[in-house]
């Protein structure tokens, strides 16, 4: 499988500047950020990916948008690869509003509300992610799976942290990472 991280937001901009929380909720990505996306849909186009799945944040389904158009690939949501909660950025958008700004994706049974009420620890993570790469071996679905997510999920998973824009190769049965591409 291929781990992704999205392209750059506004929160990242900011956050890279200050290392203080603006206070961006559910932030978009930026032109750079738009940018980071067709770069990564071009190198993916020789990389076997057969489905996408993506993390429920604005900036991720936009990042999976542009890669999906690129690719031809419908995208499928998946709350299981989303952010580490710690941030104001990390306040979700509601299912409604993401559904009528994404149509097309594939939303499953994803609450109204699916982003945690507290802070998750990084205990809570590695939990999180221990999980998700379970399902993916007992699944054995992982072979042409784009995952569209987070520095931190990414981190949490396989010990590495990526830039955005950024893919690695994830095998689940070894949990070694390499770069995608």
């Amino acid at each position: 499988m291929i781990l992704l991280r999205h392209g750059q937001s506004h929160f990242n901009v900011h956050f890279a500047k200050t290392r203080v929380d603006p206070g961006i909720v559910d932030p978009q990505l930026t032109e750079e950020g738009e940018r980071q996306a067709r770069e990564a849909g071009e190198r993916l186009a020789d990389c076997g990916v057969k489905r996408i799945i993506a993390s429920p944040y604005w900036r991720t389904l936009h990042t999976a948008e542009i890669i999906a158009e690129a690719l031809g690939l419908p995208v499928a949501i998946e709350p299981a690869v989303r952010e580490r909660y710690s941030f104001v950025c990390d306040i979700g958008s509601h299912r409604r509003d993401l559904s009528q700004r994404w149509p097309s994706f594939g939303f499953g049974d994803l609450p109204e509300r699916w982003w945690p009420e507290a802070e998750e620890s990084e205990e809570a993570l590695e939990v999180r992610c221990r999980g998700f790469r379970e399902a993916r071996l007992a699944a054995q679905d992982w072979d042409g799976l784009l995952v569209v997510s987070h520095w931190g999920f990414i981190r949490g998973l396989t010990g590495e942290a990526v830039g955005n824009g950024v893919g690695l190769r994830f095998d689940p049965l070894a949990g070694a990472a390499l770069p995608a591409y």
